[in-house]
């Protein structure tokens, strides 16, 4: 499928070429030109449906005209982990969690960050280039980790992580540090929101972006945005499976990114009823759902580190596929959560459950509590984005023990970790990718 940028809807590329190059050359951000409806095929109930095929099915239409791809063994290779719906509860309330954490690096962004690598390695196959490609990433916390394990070790590929320093969680902080080898952490001495203008900066270069091959895996790529819509089909279909579609969904967001992919899941005619955007502190997006009005702000650190941004990118693909900011008011709620109820909100989940969660999912959580108390019926699912001993320096005090490790993030946990620190300016980014 042909895709356009955000910025210059007449001029049309390729899906491959917009995967490829992240950013478009206008600044812009690239989306498919159409939203194509879902094969009636998937909406057949069918209890067995495995991941990666739904998920190989639902891309399809993307991907039709890249014979070169091997869509089914992309998916294969990044969905090769499960995103199991929980009960939340309490008795009566048909109220789910839907776990994105069991990947590598124990977050949601594994499935989006595996993808794009799975898919970069095909269109950049050992000889078929000269030089090897930079993956430029900002991150917010738990991005980079997914994008480092997802390109660890692969020829041809290396990997440049910006982090704000003193604004992630210590193991967040390590696992950045922790991989070696073609992958670099930086940590800069500014905000998340500097970090991401520094990358998309370094982006509109087009000398530096031509001399490094620079490839974005933040959430401006396709190839991140568009795989993520796989698991909210998942769930969604699951719930309707059991008559108990359309489900709705509340989505801890930052940047927007894994938010717009249900929101795109919903366009493309899957059944999801209510879309509601949980945040922290960090109001933007709330004020953008009542007030109708975009108004970016310095970001503010809170116990949600990864939702730390006060300038979300994907707001701009927001507007695009609505058309102003009225139509987006009226497509998704929205609703801020401030530390002291994330506090209370991950102490009361373990109470009545057992279930410990991360801060950024208690947002999500404190936001369905409000959502019920207003009268919502039906089906609701929120996404749990991290694990919770990701941030066991918040969690554990609040609910009086240890999380256990994840294998996975406990292996990395045992490794060195190194960042590079530099200040939040373009001349020390480019002295740092210079070679």
């Amino acid at each position: 499928m042909r895709c356009v940028s955000t910025r210059s809807p007449g001029v049309e590329v390729a899906l491959a070429e917009a995967i490829a190059m992240g950013l478009a050359p206008d600044g812009g951000l690239y989306l498919p030109v159409r939203v194509p409806p879902v094969s009636p095929s998937l909406l057949i109930r069918d209890g067995a449906r495995a991941l990666p095929a739904l998920a190989s099915a639902l891309l399809a239409p993307f991907f039709a005209d890249e014979v070169g791809l091997d869509l089914p063994a992309i998916c294969e290779a990044a969905f090769n982990f499960a995103a199991p719906l929980i009960p939340l509860g309490p008795p009566g309330r048909n109220d789910h969690l839907l776990e994105l954490f069991h990947g590598p690096t124990a977050a949601f962004k594994d499935f989006g960050a595996r993808f794009l690598a799975e898919t970069l390695a095909r269109l950049d196959a050992p000889g078929t280039v000269a030089r090897p490609s930079t993956i430029l990433v900002a991150t917010s916390g738990d991005t980079g980790a997914a994008v480092a394990a997802a390109f660890q070790g692969r020829p041809g590929f290396q990997v440049v992580i910006l982090y704000p320093e003193g604004r992630v969680s210590p193991r967040q902080a390590h696992q950045l540090g922790a991989f070696g080898g073609n992958v670099r952490a930086l940590r800069v001495a500014g905000s998340f929101d500097e970090c991401q203008a520094l990358v998309k900066r370094a982006f509109a270069d087009e000398p530096l972006r031509q001399h490094l091959r620079l490839r974005s895996a933040n959430s401006i790529s396709l190839g991140r945005l568009l795989p993520q819509m796989a698991y909210y089909a998942h769930a969604a279909l699951e719930l309707a499976d059991r008559g108990e579609g359309p489900a709705s969904f509340v989505v801890p967001t930052g940047n927007l990114g894994n938010a717009f992919a249900c929101v795109y899941a919903r366009a493309m005619g899957l059944p999801i009823g209510r879309i509601v955007l949980a945040t922290n502190a960090n109001r933007v997006l709330v004020d953008l759902v009542e007030q109708a009005r975009y108004l970016p702000a310095p970001s503010r650190h809170t116990l949600a580190n990864a939702m730390d941004v006060g300038a979300p990118s994907n707001v701009e693909r927001l507007r695009f596929l609505f058309g102003d900011d009225h139509a987006v008011a009226a497509a998704v709620g929205a609703g801020a959560v401030e530390d002291d109820e994330i506090r209370a909100t991950i102490r009361e989940t373990h109470a009545r459950t057992g279930r410990a969660i991360c801060p950024h999912t208690a947002c999500g959580v404190a936001v369905l509590g409000r959502e019920r108390a207003r009268g919502a019926e039906g089906a609701w699912v929120v996404a749990a984005t991290a694990h919770p001993a990701k941030f066991e320096s918040i969690v554990e005090p609040l609910i009086g023990q240890s999380v256990p490790l994840p294998p996975a993030l406990a292996e990395l946990l045992g490794r060195p970790s190194h960042a590079e620190p530099i200040a939040a300016t373009d001349a020390a980014l480019r002295a740092a990718l210079s070679p």
